[in-house]
């Protein structure tokens, strides 16, 4: 279909069913993530190419996505458009991801560069949003790149009136390597940087990692915050009643997960997202 009629994947987003608001009837929500290839990051636990099958990817993703209580998905245009044409997102949310730039384990890592969506292109294809990923490196300049990038990208959704997710970290290197800070602290001054993003935070959420002393993390804003599921690679049980925790704080709206629900360590996908469901 792409290599014969590739006018159909703008067919598929402009008969696509959507959903009036971002949040049901349950006042939460559950976020498929499958934005990681894009970034060159498709390892899972030991295997470094786990996510690399797309046909693969996509059987997890409708699998998923079949699931009730399972709100819509978080990708880049590829993922969408083969969603899309698959025809799994009617009345599914549907996020893109806007700036892949910063590929894992390269030396430009922190230059955050949009290279997927950018708000117009949301808005024209028909989504429901736009998310983005801020690294707060205080030795690298190009910080502040990214930094301007984030805060146009929110600027432009909300004057489409679209939500823009905003996934901040505090980073560092360590031997080369950048390392996300997970401590309360660095978690707090992540948060306040991000929440003052852009012209306005009217449409503003925070995608935000569960870490210690959670409550003093959320309190640092009063945007809606939905947790970032990440990867589990220990003990499965240890992870939900982490998440469970924290969703009992307010302004906790919901969980964004990825890796967690679509490569779980026993292979159950239905079981994993039944799971994250169940959370909520």
């Amino acid at each position: 279909m792409r290599a014969a009629r590739p006018e159909a994947v703008a067919e598929a987003a402009a008969g696509r069913e959507r959903r009036e608001r971002p949040v049901g009837a349950s006042g939460r929500l559950l976020i498929i993530a499958a934005d990681h290839p894009a970034r060159g990051a498709v390892s899972v636990g030991d295997d470094p190419v786990a996510m690399a099958d797309r046909s693969e990817l996509l059987d997890r993703l409708c699998v998923a996505l079949d699931r009730p209580g399972v709100d819509g998905v978080l990708g880049t245009p590829d993922i969408l458009e083969d969603l899309m044409l698959l025809g799994v997102l009617d009345g599914r949310l549907a996020i893109g991801s806007m700036n892949r730039g910063g590929l894992a384990g390269t030396s430009f890592e922190i230059d955050d560069r949009f290279t997927a969506y950018d708000a117009d292109a949301i808005a024209a294809a028909r989504l429901d949003g736009g998310k983005m990923l801020l690294r707060i490196e205080d030795a690298d300049p190009a910080t502040a790149r990214t930094l301007e990038g984030c805060a146009r990208a929110v600027s432009g959704l909300a004057r489409h009136r679209l939500m823009a997710m905003v996934e901040p970290f505090v980073a560092h290197r360590i031997n080369g390597r950048v390392r996300n800070l997970l401590t309360p602290e660095g978690m707090i001054r992540a948060v306040s940087v991000a929440s003052g993003l852009g012209t306005t935070s009217a449409y503003t959420w925070l995608k935000i990692p569960v870490v210690a002393q959670m409550e003093r993390v959320v309190a640092a804003t009063t945007l809606p915050a939905l947790l970032l599921g990440g990867e589990v690679a220990g003990d499965t049980r240890a992870v939900l009643d982490d998440w469970r925790r924290a969703m009992r704080i307010p302004g906790v709206t919901g969980l964004v997960a990825g890796r967690s629900l679509l490569y779980p360590p026993d292979g159950d996908v239905r079981s994993a997202v039944d799971a994250a469901v169940d959370v909520l």
